[in-house]
């Protein structure tokens, strides 16, 4: 019998992630808001700790520990022409049309615009989309740009921009106005010519059309963008429009990943 293991106790934010439909930065909301109960009494102190004894509540929905829950990861080669979305107010066809309604519920790890393509990952788990989209994992892709790749770009590239108006590649309407560049963590100028340019690039950023508005300020429009990769899981030979599991040695990974993250993040 694994009462000492039963009983151990988890971070109240942690168990709510876990066991819910909610981030772990969306549980510390609400337990500040004092929407959670614990044995019935309202608790707003961040570093609660709660066992499998205990008895949660978010307002009065009762959470349940699911010891057979098991949360899925899938990877999708977004093509082009699909929105990242569950609906979209002009019509247009959104990746879960193509994914299907067994995928319906999972969530995007960021996005990829409508005119991009290539890596997208999802999952059923918030706490996994969650901590994947605000990491600086490694992020590859091939861009096609309508010139040159001069002195000016590789120096930004290098030595990373920050840019009071960085309006130019963004959507109309879009209220991010200045934005910071990090340096790259890498680049690799595949053809360099006068009509356009082909270059590979490694980021661990994932602001809003980042790439999009970095070229532009340069004057460059980006033709093609392509994610080939996502913190060390990659497209591989999967086909434009089709969808796979991730591999054992993937998922490994991934948790060995989301253990670090836990232990940063803990107090």
């Amino acid at each position: 019998m694994k009462k000492e293991e039963e009983l151990e106790a988890t971070r109240l934010n942690k168990f709510l992630s876990h066991n819910s439909k909610y981030s772990r930065r969306e549980a510390d909301r609400l337990i500040e808001e004092g929407k959670v109960k614990v044995n019935g009494v309202v608790v707003e102190n961040l570093a609660t700790k709660v066992t499998i004894e205990d008895e949660v509540h978010i307002n009065k929905t009762l959470i349940k520990e699911d010891k057979n829950k098991m949360p899925t990861v899938i990877i999708y080669n977004k093509p082009k022409g699909e929105i990242v979305s569950k609906k979209d107010p002009q019509g247009r066809k959104t990746i879960y049309d193509s994914l299907g309604k067994r995928y319906a519920h999972f969530m995007s790890v960021g996005r990829l615009d409508y005119a991009s393509e290539g890596l997208l990952i999802l999952s059923d788990s918030v706490e996994i989309v969650d901590t994947l989209m605000h990491s600086n994992l490694e992020r590859i892709y091939k861009i096609k740009v309508n010139g040159p790749i001069g002195p000016k770009v590789e120096s930004a590239m290098m030595h990373g921009l920050e840019l009071e108006d960085a309006t130019d590649g963004a959507y109309k309407g879009n209220k991010i106005r200045s934005m910071k560049f990090a340096p790259f963590l890498g680049y690799n100028i595949l053809t360099n010519g006068e009509k356009f340019s082909k270059i590979k690039v490694s980021i661990n950023e994932g602001k809003n059309r980042e790439l999009r508005r970095f070229f532009a300020h340069f004057g460059l429009d980006i033709m093609d963008l392509k994610r080939f990769e996502f913190g060390g899981i990659s497209l591989n030979n999967l086909p434009t429009g089709k969808s796979r599991f991730l591999s054992k040695e993937e998922y490994r990974n991934l948790r060995d990943f989301l253990n670090e993250s836990e232990d940063d993040r803990s107090f």
